[in-house]
């Protein structure tokens, strides 16, 4: 036996009896024909009217709902549940002072206040759930990262998405974090890759590859938020103080940025310090092999380049322009734009010249 006829069965003994009753009733108000007559009818249309009615009031909305509710995602519920919640703590708190209105006000403005407010707390938490869900998670990242466990959330800016090595760095798997793009840079990215100038064209373009690369690599999981801060308008202000907000760093090669983010307190991961980190130390002393491509500043001197991009300093070295040789270290500098070499020829390459 099915749900549909048993909700028939019980729509028509209800509709008729309550048929019974209205006929008898409009019978007497009436003051004509006889009341088993009127009471008869009355049930027969209330009865066939339940019969037809009674599915579409209870079973038919009862499936809707489940078959509504089996498609809704987990989150969505949860925001929905939340909001209910939020919104009914409002409501009644708002129906306190209403409550005390004079009749007829005190009477229904309470319930009217409950209703709205429980509506509009579900609409805005299902609205914004993806935010929601996303500051709560990161609250409870930032205050697992006070405790001693920091580094789950990183804030990209828009000058290290250009740059790229990101990619890179998180296809290593040093990145054990997940990497939160705030979607004012994400526009800031989408203007520059519609440039009219070429240069900044393509630098736009190569930072959305890279934000695609970075979303197909799953050991740093990224992710995009409508998170924002009002009444902003730059981009690296609104980063600072995001990352304040959800105690996360910020990671950037961006110089001016670093700076201010750095007075105000918070955590920079800077890549140009990163690659300089990286780099192979030398002595002096020490004996490597470049290839010099270009004369130097002083007279003589010759310049080559290592592997990760340090500049070697060859005294003597013009002469072996477009050759690899083996030169002694003299001196290691450290500069703000990275480290430089100055060298020697090897005394062997001198005095194979010398001959």
């Amino acid at each position: 036996m099915s749900t549909d006829f048993i909700a028939r069965l019980i729509g028509m003994v209800g509709f008729a009896i309550g048929g019974l009753y209205l006929g008898v009733s409009l019978s007497v108000l009436a003051e004509a024909g006889p009341r088993e007559l009127w009471a008869m009818v009355f049930a027969l249309v209330g009865a066939l009217l339940g019969l037809v009615v009674t599915p579409f009031l209870t079973t038919r909305p009862i499936r809707g709902a489940r078959r509504l509710f089996s498609r809704l995602p987990a989150q969505t519920l949860a925001a929905a549940l939340i909001g209910l919640i939020g919104g009914l703590i409002v409501g009644a708190l708002v129906s306190l002072p209403l409550s005390l209105l004079p009749p007829p006000f005190a009477s229904f403005l309470p319930l009217v206040s409950a209703a709205l407010f429980g509506y509009f707390g579900v609409a805005l938490f299902v609205l914004r759930q993806n935010d929601v869900f996303a500051f709560l998670s990161l609250r409870f990242s930032g205050a697992s990262a006070a405790s001693g466990a920091e580094g789950h959330t990183i804030l990209l800016d828009t000058s290290v998405i250009i740059d790229g090595r990101v990619a890179d760095v998180a296809a290593t798997g040093f990145l054990q974090a997940t990497l939160l793009v705030p979607r004012f840079v994400l526009n800031e990215l989408q203007y520059i890759a519609d440039s009219a100038d070429a240069m900044r064209r393509q630098r736009g373009r190569r930072g959305l590859d890279i934000l695609n690369r970075l979303q197909k690599d799953r050991r740093a999981p990224l992710r995009i938020t409508d998170l924002d801060v009002e009444d902003v308008r730059s981009a690296d202000e609104k980063l600072v103080i995001l990352a304040k907000q959800l105690r996360c760093p910020i990671l950037t090669n961006d110089y001016n940025l670093n700076r201010v983010a750095e007075l105000q307190g918070v955590t920079v991961l800077n890549l140009n310090e990163l690659a300089n980190a990286l780099r192979a130390v030398f002595l002096p002393g020490e004996a490597i092999e470049v290839r010099v491509i270009q004369e130097g500043k002083e007279a003589g001197q010759g310049v080559g380049y290592l592997e990760d991009g340090t500049m070697v300093v060859v005294d003597e070295g013009r002469r072996h322009i477009d050759r690899t040789i083996p030169v002694v270290v003299t001196k290691v500098l450290q500069t703000t734009a990275g480290r430089m070499i100055f060298a020697r020829v090897d005394s062997s390459v001198a005095s194979g010249n010398a001959h």
